[in-house]
C-alpha cells in the first residue's frame, strides 16, 4: 500500500469531494470510472483523454495495471507513470478500482458494506476511508516534543 502522505490524502479526498458533486461517473468507461477520476486529479487530463489514451493497449484498469510497464512509452503507461509517482502503487490502483483493499475495507463504516465498485457514492465511501486511514498512519508517526517537561512553571 502507498506511503501515507498529506499529498495523496488530498487526491483521495479532492476525488471524493467530486464523486460526490454529481461528476459524470460510468464505471465501464476509463476516465470516468474509479481510478479514472483519481487520474483525473492526479494527471489534470480530461475524462476524454484519459479514456483515448487507454485505447492503445486492450482492456480495463486493472488490465493495464497488470501490463504495465514504465519504459514502454504508451500512453496509458505515462499515465500510470504519473499516479505511482505521486506514491500511488500498482495494486492500490487495482483495488480502487473493485474497491477491494481489505486494509481499506477496515476503515470503512459498517453501515456502508457491502460497498458496490460501480457506485460513485461507494467509490467516495471508499476514498474517504482510505484517506483516514493515511490520516491515522501519519499520526501514529509523529513525535511532538515533551511540551510539559519544557514548559513547567518552577515555584
Amino acid at each position: 500500500m502507498a506511503t501515507a502522505t498529506i499529498k495523496l490524502m488530498e487526491a483521495l479526498l479532492e476525488t471524493a469531494n467530486q464523486l460526490e458533486k454529481g461528476v459524470n461517473y460510468q464505471w465501464g468507461h476509463m476516465g470516468s470510472c474509479n481510478c479514472g477520476h483519481l487520474a483525473q486529479v492526479i494527471t489534470g487530463l480530461t475524462k476524454e483523454r484519459i479514456h483515448q489514451e487507454s485505447m492503445h493497449r486492450s482492456g480495463d484498469w486493472k488490465d493495464q495495471l497488470r501490463d504495465y510497464c514504465p519504459q514502454s512509452g504508451l500512453p496509458m503507461d505515462v499515465i500510470i507513470d504519473k499516479m505511482t509517482e505521486a506514491g500511488f502503487t500498482t495494486n492500490d490502483l487495482i483495488h480502487l478500482e473493485r474497491l477491494s483493499d481489505g486494509k481499506v475495507l477496515n476503515n470503512v463504516p459498517q453501515k456502508n458494506i457491502p460497498l458496490n465498485h460501480n457506485s460513485s457514492k461507494d467509490a467516495a465511501i471508499y476514498l474517504r476511508s482510505w484517506a483516514k486511514l493515511m490520516e491515522e498512519e501519519i499520526l501514529e508517526e509523529m513525535t511532538l516534543p515533551d511540551f510539559t517537561s519544557k514548559y513547567l512553571v518552577k515555584a
